[in-house]
């Protein structure tokens, strides 16, 4: 009865957090397949789902499916118990032919409410030229023999090999590894070249990254990308991109020169873990220089941008701050581009811009926005213009110049109620900056003056020693003292010892806070750290050799008497029998702290270093 209950309440609980949780329905297939192989096509849902719909697949064969499995986990936190649920339908697919193929999504119904998953790309390839002609020669495909340079190697590609100054490409850094020769385990070190004259904005690449299959040369290599980034070249020529190196941990098969028994089962037999420094070959840019007939305007911009421009107000007064927004949009070498000119009437205060930038580089190069504020204030009324602002740029598309311009803006100023003396209030979020127009030169202060006469000196005085001389003792004490202390530091061994006691004290602190908590397990496993702790760098023996016997022999070479080393190894093992005992009392746990404290106090007093 006592079960029925407990599946009622278990599920009912289940019920309520499934329907609570929102709905994913996810479908997954691998990337790349190679001819004639089978794969998975896996479609899951994190709810009770039923009546799944998968579209027609005419460019693969079904071999199995739909498989149906469940699994459900359930965890208690703090008392509350939350429960998840997933059902996953798979089917086994073969390829019909080589090529780049769609899946459509499918559609499962949960609760009376239809809910579609996304679509895949899975890229078909020919099978191995190897295996093919391995096959067709009847042996067997060589998995046992050395992995050689093309088992194994890294491309850097690039995507534009001849590119204009300023102008961004992406290169990618690829390793290649043949599975039937050698299975990569883990990439150890990466020394990645220097890119020299160029301005690197790095590609961010997904943190669960796995091999991926790819037809390279007629081969199946499992691939993954090392690093990709955008480089925008900052001369013209011709720009090499020196050489690299990636050390790699594999597994290998090789051919083992004894039998093969039963035991072999129980051991990963015929393979072995071997590291490899995989070389990068240097790569060369060929950069050519701007053509002529560069605008005023143009500072460096190559890519493809627009333009916008604002104004705070048509109409301000003499107290008022004017502010021009501008923001610049496009693809290129925006982080390098240089603020439009906005050129502001000779009454007016300027002050520096304020810049935003907001960045995204992908694989299609960087791209974003910068946005620059322009504030100015006005000194006298009137009416003024701001002529146009003009933004030139070099389109890689064209290949010519562009130059983009605003509209001019006419500005009203009226006097301001103080008349051209009152602090200036200012809505720019530079605030700071801003001055007290009116109020740029102060009067002279005239009262309360100590004047000292010609004749008095400070060179040759009493101070004028004694500024010397107490500089130079100071320097003699504190180098005498550091060079102590460095001294003492350098000894690892007795830093550690000094510290000892220090050391234990935090422990026992947090062993005293356990022990108000009433946590007696813990209570007891934090004391025996302090003791262990202590010993090991009062003794100067690591943690690992600590055993009762040596611990006994070492306090008696310091002698230490019977008593006290009597006292350690009773609390010792008063804290060992109680982790497994039944639980004790407070007032036991009182006792052995007391005792600690005081075994730690004796013990200081008795081994002085």
């Amino acid at each position: 009865m006592r079960k029925l209950v407990f599946l009622f309440v278990l599920f009912a609980t289940f019920g309520v957090v499934a329907g609570a949780t929102d709905v994913t329905f996810k479908a997954s297939a691998p990337e790349a397949v190679v001819m004639g192989e089978t794969f998975r096509l896996s479609y899951t849902v994190n709810a009770e789902g039923k009546d799944i719909r998968v579209p027609e697949i005419p460019d693969f064969e079904v071999l199995i499916g739909p498989s149906t499995s469940t699994n459900m986990s359930t965890q208690i936190i703090n008392g509350k118990m939350t429960t998840e649920t997933s059902l996953t339908f798979t089917y086994i697919l073969q390829p019909k032919k080589e090529g780049t193929f769609n899946i459509a999504p499918a559609t499962i119904k949960v609760k009376g409410a239809n809910y579609t998953s996304n679509a895949l790309v899975v890229k078909v390839l020919p099978p191995d030229k190897a295996e093919e002609a391995s096959a067709q020669g009847g042996g067997n495909a060589s998995a046992s023999s050395a992995v050689g340079k093309n088992d194994l190697f890294i491309t850097a590609n690039i995507s534009k090999k001849n590119v204009y100054e300023q102008e961004g490409f992406l290169i990618t850094y690829k390793l290649y590894a043949n599975p039937r020769k050698a299975n990569v385990v883990g990439i150890n070190q990466v020394k990645l070249p220097e890119f020299e004259g160029f301005l690197t904005q790095e590609v961010e690449l997904p943190q669960n990254r796995q091999l991926t299959l790819e037809n390279y040369n007629g081969t199946n290599y499992g691939t993954i990308i090392i690093k990709q980034a955008v480089l925008f070249p900052q001369r013209s020529g011709k720009i090499t991109i020196p050489s690299g190196s990636l050390d790699v941990a594999m597994r290998v098969q090789v051919q083992s020169q004894r039998p093969r028994s039963v035991f072999d089962f129980f051991e990963d037999a015929g393979y072995v873990d071997v590291n490899r420094t995989v070389p990068i070959s240097p790569v060369s840019i060929e950069v050519k220089p701007l053509p002529s007939g560069k605008p005023a305007s143009f500072s460096g911009a190559v890519g493809n941008y627009s333009m916008t421009s604002s104004i705070s107000s048509n109409n301000v007064k003499t107290d008022d701050a004017v502010t021009i927004k501008v923001t610049i949009s496009g693809n290129g070498n925006i982080k390098l581009i240089k603020n439009p000119e906005v050129v502001f009437p000779n009454d007016f205060d300027v002050y520096d811009p304020k810049v935003e930038v907001d960045i995204k580089t992908t694989t299609a190069g960087s791209s974003g926005t910068k946005t620059i504020e322009y504030m100015a204030i006005p000194r006298y009324a009137g009416d003024f213009e701001i002529p146009a602002i003009a933004f030139s740029y070099f389109d890689t598309k064209t290949d010519s110049y562009k130059t983009i311009t605003s509209e001019p803006y006419k500005l009203h100023v009226e006097q301001g109620k103080g008349g051209g003396t009152s602090p200036v209030v200012s809505n720019f979020s530079n605030k700071e900056s801003v001055k007290y127009l009116g109020k740029d030169i102060r009067y002279l202060k005239v009262n309360d003056i100590h004047f000292v006469p010609n004749n008095e000196l400070f060179f040759g005085s009493f101070m004028y020693y004694m500024c010397y001389l107490i500089p130079s003792i100071l320097f003699v004490v504190f180098f005498f003292i550091y060079r102590k202390q460095v001294k003492e530091n350098s000894n690892l061994a007795l830093v550690r010892t000094k510290k000892a006691n220090k050391m234990a004290v935090r422990r026992l602190k947090n062993a005293g806070k356990l022990m108000k908590e009433n946590k007696k397990e813990e209570f007891y496993d934090e004391v025996l750290r302090a003791l262990w702790g202590y010993l090991s760098d009062k003794l100067s023996i690591p943690q690992a050799n600590l055993t009762k016997d040596n611990v006994e022999t070492e306090l008696a070479k310091y002698g230490v008497d019977d008593a006290l080393i009597k006292e350690f190894m009773d609390i010792l093992n008063t804290c060992e029998f109680a982790r497994y005992a039944p639980a004790q009392a407070s007032d036991a746990m009182d006792k052995l702290y007391e005792l600690t404290v005081d075994a730690i106090g004796k013990m200081e007093n008795t081994i002085k270093k």
